[in-house]
């Protein structure tokens, strides 16, 4: 599973469950151990498990780096509930796992989750809907699977221009034809253009199994994108659904934090930490995540694109799914996202937690209540945490208003009001944003790149020690050492000799001299 990514599809943390149990039933090293002074033979430690599972899911490309010890821990935990592993007397069904020395074992067979099947009745009505209702007023035609792989912006810049030609030849042979547009015409499109956009963007030849497009409510859609503040933050109409106002005023006072903090704000050791579990206390209470429980599946399968050469897929799908979401959810994730990103980059923000630091406290904190499933996946945590380790550094860009997609719907009511189009699912009329993708290599290929890649950034770190003027000899000297000290190979590439090094700091090389060999006097005898 090293360098398996699961792609985009229906049920895909219970894709990942079923693969992580898989690889760590087959790769887990089992040996014998010994305890209470008996030989336990096919088993392992806790903290050995930790070890294996933790390195396994970090360099994995549908987990990545980001995943914590502590996480792997839980995940543990959720194999001994869930009889993936036992203890060594056969115990399952709690979570009563530490990184220790305590001992576990494979059942005869780690069972599987099951996929479930979607009900037969929506999925013959999403069907019947989305494919073989002509008359429908929302068909997908450009979305079928005999649709071209030539998608492209070239093919529809060529689809556009013989529209355009034939637009014209109809312009000079006729007047043109205005037709009324109807709220329920403007929400259709809307709808059509959104999940034309977010299936280019996620490359499936259907939604139908991440999201039923009965979860698209245009009305959500043109709120957030039209009732914003100068920001970018939605602005509600209704403040009953807003955040408290003592929430807010937590929230400023954090993010500002020092300038907030005037006199009437009290001063006693600790202040931060009480205001931030008042915050945290506030979300963590929410019924259902920001992200709602509705869209949990098509945030997991965004997470699938969370990899350096797709950084920019995975923005502009995240985009356009935080549209989706009702205009009082947007509303307090750019608040809340705004909050924890600056708190994580403020160096004066004091320290909140005895052993986290302040982004893994936030990531830690707010996770779960931004994305998580109404039914219980075990991967929940470390799944939520990525996103959000992804929403805290793009957040600016994600959370903001595509104007993209305003110019394409204005364009397709357009040519739906003067006659060109019939329907406002018939045809796209602007062109789709494109993607390059990077070629897939094999995992050796990967790993000499990681390593490379490393390498040449800690020599650039080297480099920039040496070439630093404001720095005192003194403290370069230290630096250097240090450096010598955890990177020797790169150092000595970079200093092969002593000469070389001395060299740097304008001072002959110093040469120990050998140390003085006293020979003993000889004692002449006083007898003659």
């Amino acid at each position: 599973m090293e360098n398996r990514s699961v792609p985009p599809g229906p049920y895909r943390a219970t894709k990942l469950w079923n693969e992580v149990t898989v690889s760590f039933r087959a790769g887990m090293p089992l040996r014998k151990h010994r305890q209470h002074f008996k030989k336990y033979g096919n088993c392992f430690t806790a903290e050995e498990a930790v070890d294996w599972l933790y390195d396994l899911l970090r360099n994995n490309s549908n987990f990545g780096p980001e995943v914590t010890r502590q996480q792997t821990i839980q995940l543990l935990r959720k194999f001994l509930k869930n009889h993936v592993i036992e203890d060594i007397k056969g115990r399952w069904g709690s979570e009563n796992l530490d990184d220790n020395s305590q001992l576990f074992r494979f059942p005869a067979n780690s069972p599987l989750k099951t996929l479930p099947r979607r009900h037969p009745e929506l999925r013959k009505t999403s069907i019947d809907n989305f494919s073989k209702d002509k008359d429908s007023i929302f068909k997908l035609r450009n979305l079928s699977r005999r649709t071209p792989k030539k998608h492209g912006l070239q093919f529809f810049q060529e689809n556009t221009e013989h529209m355009n030609c034939e637009i014209n030849n109809e312009d000079q042979e006729n007047s043109i034809y205005n037709r009324e547009i109807s709220q329920k015409d403007v929400e259709e499109v809307w709808r059509y253009i959104i999940l034309i956009y977010l299936q280019t963007i996620l490359g499936v030849s259907s939604l139908e199994e991440v999201i039923n497009p009965k979860q698209v409510i245009p009305q959500y859609i043109m709120y957030n994108m039209t009732n914003t503040s100068k920001h970018g933050i939605v602005i509600l109409q209704d403040k009953s659904d807003d955040l408290p106002h003592w929430v807010l005023s937590a929230m400023k006072c954090l993010a500002n934090w020092p300038r907030s903090n005037d006199m009437n704000n009290p001063t006693y050791i600790g202040f931060e930490r009480d205001v931030f579990r008042t915050i945290a206390d506030y979300f963590l209470d929410l019924p259902e995540p920001l992200l709602t429980f509705e869209y949990y599946e098509l945030f997991v399968n965004i997470l699938g694109l969370l990899q350096p050469h797709l950084e920019r897929v995975a923005i502009d799908a995240l985009q356009l799914c935080c549209l989706l979401l009702p205009p009082p959810n947007r509303r307090k994730l750019q608040l809340l996202m705004r909050m924890i990103s600056r708190m994580s980059q403020n160096v004066d923000m004091p320290q909140l937690h005895d052993t986290m630091g302040t982004r893994s406290l936030m990531i830690h904190t707010f996770s779960r209540c931004i994305l998580c499933c109404a039914e219980e996946v075990g991967l929940d945590e470390i799944l939520a945490a990525r996103l959000v380790s992804f929403l805290m550094d793009h957040h600016q860009e994600i959370l903001q208003v595509p104007s993209h997609l305003q110019s394409a719907v204005e364009k397709h009511l357009d040519y739906l009001k003067r006659g060109h189009i019939k329907n406002p699912g018939d045809g796209l009329i602007a062109p789709l944003p494109t993607y390059s993708y990077c070629k897939q290599i094999s995992a050796q290929e990967f790993d000499e790149q990681k390593v490379s890649t490393s390498q040449a950034a800690i020599a650039e770190l080297l480099e920039n020690i040496i070439k630093n003027k404001s720095l005192p000899l003194k403290e370069k000297r230290k630096k250097l050492k240090q450096f010598q000290k955890e990177y020797p190979l790169i150092y000595q590439k970079r200093f092969p000799t002593t000469e070389s090094e001395a060299a740097l700091f304008g001072d002959k090389p110093t040469i120990k001299q050998p140390m003085l060999i006293l020979r003993k006097p000889k004692l002449h005898s006083i007898r003659y």
